[in-house]
């Protein structure tokens, strides 16, 4: 071994004991005949020290050192003089006398800053992304996604789970993202298709006896990238034979939050059970099927008022079947014209036509760009629904119900944010349920899952998959944190009859079902054990749990905005040689 020791575990106990240590240098600082240096490697910092006097050889030899160069040394510890502890290391109390050197090897000016914590643009972070991983803010990330995962499996062995991988080449089975396609060179034409999720694998390993089965899953999806977005992403797969909704939930929950107070004891939960709400709640109240609920501002309807009020946009809209809803934010009673109009074209990209607005000052005083039109009374009861006082703004929106859903929705964490609503320390973990089991497909006058092919509808709701499919309700439940999805599951169908009659029921014909799941259907003839799981996603629950603002930042090597990585130029072009041997010509 190169080191006897690690930077970071050297404090008073290891005082005049001789060491040898390995790393990076951090920093330097020249004092004529002294030296100083950091020495860094993943588990700390520790000063070490040469002396022209003491040790001038050493001292020689640390001469051309720079930031980065990888050296050993050897020498002995010694408790730092009085009035000269860093109570910022916890190597603070000691440092080391050097009494050899060896340079293991040197560096260039790193074309990004290690040893300071400075803003640097995200590209060339990701182009150096192996100088980035260096920093200690990256080291974090790494380490606490290390504990996250470490502490599932452990959990999960605790309570009889068996870690199965399943297979990364699969079949293609479009059903909502794009695939990833992998061109099979042993078979002309034909192409693999790179997992999605391994839905259809984990229910097959419930009709294979497994019961309780979990992996830590690498999952791809062709898709437009955010900031909780990645072409390939990480995610606990789990799955449970001879369950009901309720212990899947129970055992989530659980899970994440002991996970919470044995990794993260600095952060709080909101609420202990989580708060569970419906589909229809979560949109009625906050707008999204995914609410942050560590703050209020919450969504407030007033259609029937509007249906007479005077104001002919709102009336027009109610007597269409719209809504008008609306929010109150606290303390931008006295926003000006222009910072509303900023509001404006806010949920316009949403799909708002407009931004009504009551502005009641600090000072007591109301402006509005509607109130004019309605009587005392109407405008009495608004501003009463509201429970609104000087210094409030009152901001709505009149549209379908997904317009009104989505932009206010979006308004609201956007004004929470501004208003610094939402504390990076509390994590407010809800349950969302009882979703639609179709949603209308109108464009295409067809039904389409609201969760995925494989959801069960509620035991009661069977019946309407005839006769109101719309009425159903699915067996899926959504886990949201902080105004994220963090993970999705459900009690699976597990007779064929029932798979049938979904995949009739969204417009799959028998042929096509049989052709891209066959596999599934013959399965569901063996003896089917009732079973359900969920997914929680890997990357944004550490992206939430070490407070970064996208999942970029707990990823090893992610991809960058565009889908690429700029550190590896990928993807890039292949040679001629390898298209052929797959039987692929480029149209480009």
């Amino acid at each position: 071994m190169y080191k006897s020791h690690t930077c970071g575990e050297l404090t008073a106990k290891y005082a005049e004991q001789e060491v040898t240590l390995a790393g990076w240098v951090h920093r330097r600082r020249d004092h004529g005949g002294v030296t100083f240096m950091d020495l860094r490697d993943r588990f700390g910092l520790v000063q070490i020290v040469t002396n022209s006097d003491l040790y001038p050889e050493a001292h020689k030899a640390m001469e051309p050192v720079r930031s980065e160069w990888v050296i050993q040394v050897k020498g002995l510890v010694h408790m730092r003089p009085e009035g000269m502890v860093n109570p910022e290391m916890s190597t603070g109390e000691i440092e080391v006398e050097v009494q050899e050197v060896k340079i293991l090897n040197p560096a260039k000016t790193p074309p990004i800053y290690i040893n300071k914590d400075e803003e640097i643009d995200e590209q060339v972070r990701l182009r150096y992304r192996y100088l980035d991983l260096r920093t200690a803010r990256m080291r974090r990330n790494l380490v606490l996604r290390h504990q996250v995962v470490k502490f599932i499996r452990d959990y999960l062995d605790e309570n009889g789970f068996l870690e199965v991988e399943t297979p990364i080449l699969f079949k293609t089975t479009p059903e909502g993202a794009r695939d990833y396609l992998v061109p099979s060179r042993l078979h002309p034409g034909e192409f693999y298709a790179l997992p999605q999720s391994p839905q259809q694998l984990k229910q097959l390993l419930m009709v294979a006896g497994v019961e309780r089965y979990f992996q830590i899953a690498r999952c791809f999806r062709d898709e437009d990238q955010r900031g909780d977005r990645q072409p390939e992403f990480t995610q606990l797969d789990l799955e449970m034979s001879f369950v009901e909704r309720e212990d899947v939930m129970r055992l989530a929950e659980d899970l994440f939050t002991r996970l919470v107070g044995e990794l993260v004891p600095e952060k709080r939960l909101l609420q202990s059970p989580w708060p569970r709400f419906t589909y229809d709640e979560v949109m009625t109240r906050f707008g999204k099927d995914n609410p942050d609920i560590r703050f209020g501002m919450e969504l407030v309807d007033i259609t029937d008022l509007a249906e007479s009020s005077g104001f002919r946009v709102f009336e027009s809209v109610a007597e269409g079947g719209g809504h008008v809803r609306g929010i109150k934010a606290q303390g931008l009673g006295d926003y000006s014209r222009k910072q509303i109009e900023e509001l404006t074209e806010f949920v316009a990209q949403y799909g708002a036509k407009g931004l009504a607005y009551i502005a009641l000052t600090s000072e007591g005083e109301q402006r509005s760009s509607f109130a004019k039109f309605l009587s005392e009374e109407t405008l009495v009861e608004i501003t009463r629904r509201f429970e609104s006082k000087p210094g409030d703004l009152l901001l709505f929106v009149a549209a379908e119900s997904e317009i009104t859903f989505e932009s206010l929705g979006r308004l609201r964490e956007f004004l929470g944010a501004r208003l610094e609503l939402t504390d990076p320390d509390v994590l407010g973990f809800c349950w969302v349920i009882d979703f639609p089991f179709v949603m209308y497909n109108a464009a295409e006058d067809r039904w389409d899952p609201s969760h995925h092919l494989f959801t069960s509808p509620m035991p009661e709701d069977i019946d309407f998959l005839d006769s109101n499919p719309g009425k159903a309700r699915g067996q899926q439940y959504d886990m949201v944190l902080n105004g994220y999805e963090v993970g999705g599951g459900s009690i699976r169908i597990h007779n064929r009859e029932l798979q049938s009659k979904v995949f009739d029921l969204i417009g799959l014909e028998p042929e096509v079902s049989q052709e891209r799941f066959g596999h599934m259907l013959e399965a569901f003839e063996y003896g089917t054990p009732p079973h359900g799981g969920i997914a929680p996603g890997i990357d944004r629950i550490c992206m939430i749990l070490a407070g970064e603002p996208n999942i970029r930042e707990v990823i090893a090597f992610p991809k960058n905005q565009n889908a690429r990585d700029v550190m590896a130029s990928a993807p890039s072009p292949v040679e001629e040689e390898q298209l052929k041997e797959l039987h692929i010509k480029l149209d480009v």
